[in-house]
């Protein structure tokens, strides 16, 4: 982990990596989206509106892991002083609550003609809102930090370990509670869902992390870039004004 901690280092292998990510995970989404909406059965049940579910899946799944990242850099920011930590936290924020969006939408769309309502205070969907709130509160609270240059750098990190304690919620929710979200259908122990319907979900799945993933490259190279030329105009003044 520390061999990364060298910024001209990462910046050598995101400049390969972030495309690569990015383009792969365009493609793969995009094919996945196309096997599901096109190709993919109808559920005998809930009908053409199960199609939501290549696209509602995995922005649940990316909202959960852009602050699992969040934590993961806040925890490895406040132990080890990792010099890329907080700018990984930065850069996994926003695309995180954009997936967060991505799914309580969707979300709602599906529960329209499945349960009749747009919304319910069902515990998931309820603690996945809560997710979209600890979101714009961290990057709130990082844009402050950044604004009093790093004073409170810490108060960002220790949030994001704090905002964590949410994430097993939001998984557990529809087991603890009586939830009227359905339980989990991919578990460690198999699916239940056919295979119709979970091969094209799992594609996109891996389409989506891949585009995530390459986002957060292409986002923590533009911070350091914005930093260091920050860090060019500071040395430029101090020397104007000796």
């Amino acid at each position: 982990m520390h061999g990364f901690a060298n910024p001209a280092r990462f910046l050598r292998i995101a400049r390969w990596l972030m495309p690569l990510c990015m383009g792969a995970g365009i493609f793969i989404a995009l094919a996945a989206l196309g096997w599901g909406l096109l190709f993919a059965p109808a559920e005998r049940l809930q009908g053409e509106t199960v199609r939501i579910v290549y696209l509602h899946v995995p922005s649940a799944w990316l909202g959960m892991a852009g602050w699992s990242g969040i934590a993961i850099a806040s925890f490895t920011q406040l132990v080890w002083r990792h010099p890329l930590a907080g700018i990984a936290a930065r850069a996994c924020a926003v695309p995180g609550a954009v997936f967060t969006a991505i799914c309580l939408v969707t979300g709602s769309l599906w529960g329209r003609p499945a349960w009749g309502t747009w919304w319910v205070w069902d515990g998931r969907l309820t603690s996945m809102l809560v997710l979209l709130f600890l979101y714009f509160g961290w990057i709130a609270l990082a844009q402050a930090s950044e604004a009093s240059d790093g004073a409170d750098s810490k108060a960002p990190a220790i949030f994001g370990l704090v905002g964590a304690i949410n994430i097993p919620i939001i998984h557990y929710s529809v087991i603890w509670w009586n939830s009227q979200h359905q339980p989990p259908s991919i578990t460690t122990g198999g699916s239940a869902m056919s295979g119709a319907f979970l091969w094209p979900l799992l594609i996109a799945m891996l389409g989506f992390t891949l585009l995530f993933a390459g986002v957060v490259l292409a986002r923590m190279r533009a911070i350091l870039a914005q930093q260091q030329a920050e860090a060019r105009l500071r040395r430029k003044a101090l020397a104007q004004g000796n």
